[in-house]
């Protein structure tokens, strides 16, 4: 009986996995507002009514989305602000790594770039609830560096969004290079660095 199941759960998480994929895939081209349950399941190959096996809605779908997208990446978020490093290999590793991320999974970012101020408030607000995540656990890693000694909650919490914010946007950044002629994607590795070390000067002196 358990080996059944067993099956069965494997199964079940390979249909959702589908459903997620497939939708993903469809979000290319189109809004997760204009998406339809039925193009998803016409997709995978399944009955309509099997979509709700999964999920709620196509919003509940767009949330699990978020889920995928962002829910694996605190970890290279808390790296990029470790001060484990001195802060031009802080910057060129954060720069590297979102760079790599935007190559590995382009279709998640585009999708997070375009829904988080989208249609659909369940998703945008899983997008900020992520992001607030994100600008904590990057809070924590400022408030040991020692150049953050002195600083209130309210000032590292503030420059732990900028920091989140600038990501976001070397994000997008990398993204529209994609397709670009290797040159473009230099400028754009060469902008970031420069934002970031923008940022860094500004830390350096707020508390002056």
């Amino acid at each position: 009986m358990s080996h059944t199941l067993g099956i069965r759960q494997a199964q079940k998480q390979k249909t959702r996995q589908a459903l997620l994929d497939a939708a993903l895939a469809l979000l290319e081209e189109q809004s997760l507002s204009s998406l339809g349950l039925r193009e998803v399941t016409r997709a995978v190959g399944v009955a309509p009514t099997a979509f709700y096996r999964h999920f709620r809605s196509t919003a509940d779908l767009g949330v699990a989305l978020v889920e995928e997208a962002l829910g694996s990446l605190h970890p290279m978020i808390r790296a990029t602000v470790s001060a484990a490093d001195d802060i031009d290999q802080r910057i060129a590793r954060a720069v590297e790594l979102i760079a790599r991320h935007v190559d590995a999974y382009p279709a998640h970012v585009r999708f997070i770039a375009r829904e988080r101020h989208g249609g659909v408030q369940p998703v945008r607000e899983a997008i900020r609830e992520q992001l607030e995540r994100f600008a904590e656990e990057v809070k924590t890693e400022l408030a040991k560096d020692p150049q953050c000694a002195g600083w209130s909650d309210d000032d590292l919490l503030m420059l732990a969004h900028l920091y989140v914010d600038q990501m976001l946007i070397t994000a997008s950044l990398f993204l529209q290079a994609l397709e670009a002629p290797p040159e473009e994607r230099d400028r754009v590795t060469r902008r970031a660095t420069r934002q970031l070390r923008l940022i860094t000067v500004g830390r350096d002196h707020w508390l002056d």
